[in-house]
């Protein structure tokens, strides 16, 4: 990766001089004006075809990507049921409820600027058949429109940053789309001890800012595979296409578990034409992605410094979700005990999160605490 100019403005190329089309005016700055390191940006190298995660058959990874272990408890016995309790007792052993741990995660954040990331399906609003009904509840737009006037708070999520939007309609908070490759946040600064430089754009209103795109160019490519994909998806039941504007998902949580298999191989077949993009997996979805150094811890990262909350001292960064791509966050934060990652499942899971809480009820629960936390300091 080199950094080449023009008249206008430095474009990012790869070693193959293949623009990567990010004009500099959303490349992101820190607080101090220094460029935000453009090796996040380097695209990996890969063979056509191949697949993020690598598994025996593509079935198995859709299986173990999507654990049906609700199901499972539901349709079991009490003797089964007890040992599924017992079973995540031991598992809160090792990420105690972040409930239970509420005193001793702020006091780690004491005298230091508490920072608040969030996913969005299965942790503010519960996982659904129909993801275009996975609405925000009252109740937990009110928490998060509370804590955010605590704290600086960001929605990071693998849907398009226009579609949680209006789900949320919170104008107070960062918005970051597409798993992080589409980032908004509020004209208006928090009224917190942090600075930041953020530019508005015209294509926005007023009180919304266009922080970060690092995968524009991929927009005519995710266009033409999510057409591709809804084609060779439209007979099979219960299959769903979603185009999340730099990724696009494939739901099969709504196909029977015989035809799985099927929605995948159609999947990377299509993605065989193009060595760009990869396939990676969720909870019953199939995501494909630009093939870019970029996820949700990355854009943790970029948020942070973007708020001039870099100096490690100064800041505790809390992140909460459900899902595999919020893994990448919870060990940005992990690292050098930089901050809390907490998992939201009532299932055991391996994770790199410290805390856990059930379902998105605890969530709001957790939320709330924080307020009252924030609103007694200040008494």
């Amino acid at each position: 990766m080199e950094l080449k100019s023009n008249r206008t403005s430095p474009v990012l190329t790869d070693s193959a001089n293949t623009r990567l089309g990010i004009h500099s005016g959303l490349l992101p700055y820190s607080h101090n004006g220094s460029s935000f390191s453009s090796a996040i940006l380097t695209i990996p190298r890969r063979k056509p075809g191949i697949i993020d995660d690598v598994r025996s058959t593509l079935f198995d990874a859709m299986i173990l990507s999507s654990p049906t272990h609700d199901k499972l408890i539901k349709e079991s016995s009490t003797d089964a049921t007890t040992d599924a309790d017992v079973a995540y007792h031991n598992w809160t052993l090792e990420y105690p409820s972040a409930l239970d741990s509420f005193e001793q995660i702020v006091m780690g954040g004491k005298g230091k600027q508490i920072a608040l990331f969030l996913d969005y399906d299965g942790t503010l609003s519960p996982i659904v058949d129909n993801p275009d009904h996975a609405f925000l509840s009252r109740s937990m737009r009110a928490a998060v429109r509370s804590v955010a006037s605590c704290f600086p708070t960001a929605i990071i999520s693998g849907r398009s940053r226009d579609k949680v939007y209006e789900f949320v309609g919170l104008t107070e908070l960062y918005y970051a789309g597409s798993h992080g490759m589409d980032i908004m946040g509020p004209a208006r600064p928090f009224l917190g001890n942090y600075r930041h430089r953020m530019r508005a754009t015209d294509k926005l209103p007023a009180k919304e800012v266009n922080l970060f795109q690092p995968a524009s160019e991929f927009l005519p490519m995710i266009n033409e595979v999510y057409r591709s994909l809804i084609d060779v998806t439209k007979d099979i039941a219960g299959a769903k296409v979603e185009n999340n504007k730099f990724c696009v998902a494939v739901h099969y949580r709504n196909v029977d578990e015989k035809s799985w298999v099927i929605v995948g191989q159609f999947v990377e077949q299509i993605l065989k034409e193009y060595p760009r993009l990869r396939l990676t997996h969720g909870r019953k979805v199939l995501e494909v992605r630009p093939v870019l150094n970029w996820d949700k811890g990355k854009a943790v990262e970029f948020l942070l410094e973007s708020l001039g909350l870099t100096v490690r001292d100064n800041v505790l960064p809390i992140y909460v979700g459900d899902d595999r791509t919020d893994e990448d966050a919870f060990k940005v934060l992990r690292e050098g005990n930089r901050g809390y990652g907490i998992i939201v499942s009532n299932v055991p899971k391996e994770s790199n999160a410290s805390y856990s809480l059930k379902d998105p009820s605890e969530v709001m629960e957790f939320l709330m605490s924080l307020v009252k936390w924030k609103n007694n300091k200040r008494a």
